[in-house]
């Protein structure tokens, strides 16, 4: 089981959450923050569609991308910022259900690069089912303040 993050960090990156109007744009919500590992939900809406009814796969990277980028905040030291440099996403499962879940995890910590993991599940009529994966690279920025 992860450790508990302390509540200045928990505090610290739901402030950083609140600061993304791309996550409010499409109604997403900060549900878990632990030690290395955060979980985003999405209720799935007309918003966020493309043409075959599913969520569209720019909206499903977009959360994996937050989720674990959060993930990697939650381990960065107090004066630092995060930005993500890399990901790589496959999109294995139509996006389709009521909610999505993006569950962020920190697979290798480090000084100046984090990388992280994450899975997107679509929940519907109570299933749970994969449909993304990713992998991603994070930079800490050291003495970075936020805008």
């Amino acid at each position: 089981m992860e450790q508990s993050p302390d509540a200045v960090v928990v505090e610290r990156v739901r402030a950083s959450f609140e600061r993304q109007n791309a996550m409010k744009l499409i109604h997403a919500n900060l549900a878990v923050v632990e030690a290395g590992y955060t979980e985003i939900h999405l209720p799935i809406w007309d918003g966020v569609g493309q043409q075959h009814g599913f969520v569209h796969g720019g909206v499903v990277g977009m959360i994996a991308d937050s989720a674990a980028g959060y993930a990697a905040m939650t381990l960065a030291p107090s004066g630092a910022s995060v930005l993500t440099v890399e990901y790589k996403i496959n999109l294995v499962a139509a996006a389709d259900g009521e909610t999505l879940i993006a569950r962020g995890r920190v697979t290798r910590p480090g000084r100046t690069l984090i990388v992280t993991q994450a899975e997107v599940i679509a929940v519907k009529d109570g299933r749970e089912t994969l449909c993304a994966l990713m992998q991603q690279t994070i930079m800490v920025m050291q003495d970075r303040v936020e805008k």
